[in-house]
């Protein structure tokens, strides 16, 4: 089995920041993208940052120059820095990744976190 479980998520006033961890486990052979996405109540979830194995990075124009995504590859695990959070970043926020195991013949598979809940007070 492969696995992502996200961490870091908690209640958090306005203009604070959080980070996010999300590490994967199981039989992993290889990881390509990685990514983070959120969803608040009564919302369509919503892309946030990706990067690639190689370290590259995209950003949502919400998310920039607020929000840092990073990886260690060697740990398999993926961060979200969120500096000067607002009310409206309040969301669960889910990690997904791309990955090739030896479970799935080693086939890359697009693999989703449980989420984490932010909580932005006012």
């Amino acid at each position: 089995q492969v696995q992502l479980v996200e961490s870091g998520g908690g209640l958090v006033a306005a203009g604070g920041s959080l980070r996010l961890s999300c590490a994967a486990s199981g039989s992993i052979f290889s990881i390509s993208g990685m990514g983070w996405h959120r969803q608040a109540p009564g919302k369509q979830r919503e892309l946030v940052a990706t990067i690639t194995s190689g370290g590259s990075t995209n950003y949502v124009d919400f998310a920039k120059g607020r929000f840092t995504i990073s990886r260690d590859n060697a740990k398999s695990t993926v961060y979200l820095q969120m500096n000067s959070l607002k009310p409206e970043d309040t969301a669960v926020y889910y990690c997904n990744a791309n990955i090739a195991s030896s479970g799935m013949s080693y086939r890359y598979q697009n693999y989703w976190g449980q989420g984490t809940q932010v909580t932005v007070s006012s």
